[in-house]
């Protein structure tokens, strides 16, 4: 194990890592997977409570999914996208267009989230140019949003954390102040209120509609924020406002789509849908890198045309609809079918938060345990009465993270913020596991003392 350690701490620059903390935390060399577990190269298991960045859908190494894609490999492993086409994708595009919300129609592929955001974006900028709203230039997000860390990702995202550094790069965009339930400003609850937050979107609406092209949100749960979940109404109401302004109403299900919600999509909560939705993570089971923007017949009819008029939507990827990945993204979609996955996960859901909520609902550094399907975020703070935050410097959550890690439980904080979000196939008794591993690494770091 020490070698390899070695060997990619000489070479290798680690994803959203301070690589100094690598001097204290070692990179930890995963030789294999088998459901919720990872194994390192000494043998020690960890569960995987966060499904590796959320992508893991169906568990590591999943039997079906390893034989559909070692099928495929003796077939065919790339073709150029560009005037040819393959099987694999033909019905992957059949299958989900049986499952999207109404009206999303035409599925265009990519490599990953930020990617497909960037089609998004794209799309939204062009579409109203082609059919004459030439002022519609700009964008619209909600504060503490996160969409990936390309430039055009993180131009609509509002997370300082990615993007404070690169503002002089990036294109100005319209913020508007997200919902935050737990600490909501007009002392509503979540799950009892007209969505009054909805007043700040109205009124960005109002001043700045006319030259936005389109608004993208994070349905239901922004996640990078610390997994902030509010009312559906909001999505509803913000249909409305778009239809009413010609406004471009995107939805990045990257971290909501597949389950995750409870349902298929977290847009699948609301009475309405998007008019574009990207996807990628769960998309293909965390197996192969893949993504797709989705959109309606409207606004891909108005990419159609002879091509001198210069309509065409002149964005492509090398590996646009890989063959590989679309069959692990069809697999994916045949296991949640015929094994009833998201039902299973509908049950475990519900024994999830009750254990949660019953083993820490009383700790006085535990504010909030909020939940929706399988996700659950436990929101650590000084004092429950007036929720203040813990000193970012003082890095509670990464301290419990080390402890957890240390007993087999990968609980990758978000600041102060520890979320469980497993495999859709996880059972009780590794739930009672994890959660018992959870528990114990926030008592040895947040003692209660009587």
């Amino acid at each position: 194990m020490q070698k390899w350690c070695e060997k990619d701490l000489r070479y290798i620059w680690h994803p959203c890592s301070q690589m100094k903390d690598y001097e204290d935390l070692k990179p930890i060399v995963i030789d294999r997977g088998q459901g919720i577990y990872l194994y390192d190269k000494s043998g020690k298991s960890y569960m995987d409570i966060i499904s590796s960045w959320w992508c893991n859908l169906l568990g590591h190494c999943h039997p079906k999914m390893n034989e559909a894609i070692k099928s495929q490999l003796d077939h065919l492993e790339h073709v150029m996208f560009a005037n040819f086409s393959h099987e694999p994708a033909i019905k992957l595009c059949e299958t989900l267009s049986q499952i999207v919300p109404h009206g999303l129609t035409k599925f265009y592929f990519s490599d990953d989230g930020s990617t497909a955001v960037e089609c998004a974006l794209k799309m939204s900028f062009q579409y109203q140019h082609q059919v004459g709203f030439k002022k519609k230039t700009k964008f619209m997000c909600l504060s503490d949003g996160y969409h990936g860390e390309t430039l055009g990702a993180l131009s609509v995202g509002s997370m300082d954390l990615y993007a404070k550094i690169y503002k002089p790069m990036l294109m100005e965009t319209r913020r508007i102040p997200a919902p935050d339930c737990y600490r909501c400003p007009f002392q509503k609850c979540r799950n009892h209120c007209n969505v009054e937050c909805f007043q700040w979107v109205k009124e960005a609406f109002d001043k700045y509609a006319e030259k936005t092209c389109a608004i993208i949100v994070e349905p239901l749960l922004q996640g990078s924020a610390g997994m902030r979940i509010y009312p559906a109404d909001y999505l509803n109401k913000l249909r409305a406002l778009c239809d009413e302004y010609q406004v471009i109403l995107i939805a990045d299900e990257i971290a909501t789509g597949f389950g995750r919600t409870g349902k298929m999509f977290a847009f699948d909560h609301t009475q309405v849908s998007p008019d574009i939705m990207c996807l990628s993570k769960g998309l293909t089971g965390g197996y192969m890198p893949m993504a797709l923007t989705v959109t309606t017949d409207k606004i891909y009819n108005a990419f159609y045309a002879d091509y001198h008029e210069g309509k065409a939507f002149m964005h492509s990827h090398t590996y646009s609809g890989h063959p590989l990945g679309c069959v692990a993204a069809l697999t994916v979609q045949q296991i949640l079918r015929e094994d009833k996955i998201l039902e299973k996960a509908h049950r475990r859901a519900r024994y999830l938060h009750a254990l949660l909520k019953a083993k820490l609902s009383e700790h006085p550094h535990v504010g909030e345990i909020r939940h929706i399907g399988l996700i659950n975020a436990i929101e650590l703070v000084v004092n429950k009465s007036t929720k203040e935050s813990f000193d970012p410097t003082l890095r509670i959550g990464y301290q419990i993270y080390k402890v957890a890690l240390s007993k087999g439980l990968i609980l990758r904080p978000l600041g102060n913020i520890l979320y469980f979000n497993p495999p859709l196939i996880i059972r009780e008794e590794e739930i009672d596991a994890a959660v018992q591993i959870c528990v114990d690494s926030i008592h040895s770091i947040l003692p209660v003392t009587r």
